[in-house]
């Protein structure tokens, strides 16, 4: 297929499924945080606008929650059938890790979900805000033991290999190996950043067309907030993944930077902007900023970032992917902080629900964090190159025997399948949105079930609406 061989067709495969999945757990652990908060609100103040946030945002939930442990099934399979040797290899310490996800993180979801969203009316508000409680916490967990079992094969520690296998010997080293607290705290904050965006982005669409009410008013505020204040944050934070980055992966640090050789006794400068060519092995029509490279690298000014070409051809990343995919990302984060800045100059100005400028660039900034953690997720996955477990085993020796014509045939129905199922949930998903808070919502919550209170309900029962009514309303409006 296009020349390429098996191999290629299983990382290709892997990546796009993953790339996927990574969407919706990303808007789950923001959501379910975010509707934590807006009960807490709600029952501190009994302002009804925390209320009627807490039920529209609830519904875009669960549809989310939904595709995203559709999506997420997908992968563990995966493991086995494309990837069987590095799970021969590395199964005994990624098994478990993903095994303690789903008794502790994935169980604990499932337990409280169906309170969270069918028993508003049915149980105390104190149950009911503890069950939202216990689903925010639960994504959260999960993120901890997908973040450690990836981070393990990162930076790996903790282990034996006994017979052409590792065996763990030390747990505690395995999940806190030197990667896993930076890069926990990155995803999470990623992950609240992302779903800000989504929010504040929703909030400005229903303002551009006139639909100003008080809960449209806070959604927008509270995203806004949450910009002002994490997306400085997560920047301080990135510096301390990167420095963790040079330390235990320099060529990555290498590869981001499109760096090729140090001369002697000069700074290293960074690249802004370039064309990074592995077969010429230079960084074509490159902009670069004398010294700042060592300056944010190794905070000091003579110190030299590792080169491409002190690493051996076959263990260097691809530089022209992650160079960009980093830069993305990080533009993307600077313009988070600037919308925050915007937001707050605004909000002192008593102009953040009607300045159209600010409210268009909100709009275009909806799926900014979502983009962004695509564009890590590549930086830190492709950077890795060419080891699955880093130091340890090659991608080229992890993958299953399988024929190019047979990982041809499964990647085009792994994107057919894809496109056709989550395009309908995303455009289902992005209705409920377009229909916006509706006041008073909450006091009319329904009790579960199709139309009984007593009636059992699948999680996405929680999102049901009508949607000729919602289109007429969004045409109306």
């Amino acid at each position: 297929m296009f020349g390429l061989e098996a191999i290629d067709l299983a990382r290709i495969q892997f990546a796009f499924t993953i790339s996927f999945h990574i969407i919706f757990p990303a808007i789950t652990i923001g959501l379910a945080s975010y509707l934590a908060v807006l009960e807490g609100l709600w029952l501190k103040t009994e302002q009804p606008v925390y209320r009627d946030l807490y039920h529209f945002w609830s519904k875009i939930f669960a549809v989310n929650f939904g595709m995203g442990v559709v999506s997420g099934l997908v992968m563990a399979y995966q493991f086995g059938t494309n990837w069987s040797a590095f799970s021969d290899f590395a199964g005994a310490v990624t098994g478990p890790l993903l095994t303690y996800e789903v008794l502790t993180a994935f169980f604990l979801e499932a337990g409280f979900l169906g309170v969270m969203l069918f028993g508003w009316n049915r149980v105390g508000p104190g149950l009911h805000f503890f069950s939202t409680l216990m689903v925010a916490v639960g994504t959260l967990i999960s993120t901890f033991w997908i973040l450690a079992s990836n981070s393990w094969m990162q930076t790996p520690q903790g282990f034996e290999i006994v017979d052409g296998r590792v065996i763990p010997v030390d747990w505690l080293a395995v999940i806190f190996n030197p990667s896993f607290p930076y890069r926990l705290l990155h995803m999470a904050t990623a992950a609240f950043l992302a779903t800000a965006f989504f929010v504040g982005a929703s909030a400005a669409w229903h303002l551009l067309r006139g639909r100003d009410n008080p809960a449209v008013r806070k959604m927008l505020s509270m995203a806004m907030w949450m910009a002002l204040i994490v997306a400085p944050v997560q920047a301080v934070i990135g510096d301390f993944h990167g420095l963790n980055t040079l330390e235990h992966q320099p060529a990555k640090i290498a590869a981001i930077e499109g760096h090729w050789e140090n001369p002697p006794g000069e700074a290293t400068p960074l690249i802004l902007f370039g064309w990074p060519d592995m077969e010429r092995e230079e960084t074509r029509f490159k902009v670069e900023i004398p010294k700042l490279g060592s300056l944010i690298l190794t905070h000091s000014l003579d110190k030299q970032v590792p080169a491409l070409k002190e690493f051996p051809k076959e263990d260097r990343p691809n530089s022209t992917i992650v160079f960009w995919s980093f830069r993305i990302m990080v533009g993307l984060g600077l313009l988070m902080i600037l919308m925050g800045g915007w937001a707050l100059l605004l909000r002192m100005r008593g102009k953040l629900f009607e300045n159209r400028a600010f409210l268009n660039m909100a709009l275009w900034m909806g799926p900014s964090g979502l983009i962004a953690i695509l564009a890590g997720w590549f930086t830190t996955e492709v950077g890795r190159q060419p080891w699955v477990v880093y130091g340890l085993m090659r991608t080229a020796d992890a993958a299953s025997d399988h024929s190019v014509g047979h990982m041809s045939l499964t990647l085009i129905l792994f994107v057919v399948v894809y496109f056709a199922l989550f395009g309908v949930g995303l455009g289902y998903m992005m209705r409920l949105v377009r229909k916006g808070p509706v006041v008073g919502e909450g006091s009319q919550a329904s009790d579960g079930g199709p139309g009984q209170k007593r009636t059992p309900s699948r999680p996405l029962s929680a999102a049901s609406e009508d949607m000729d009514a919602t289109d007429s309303q969004t045409e109306r409006t």
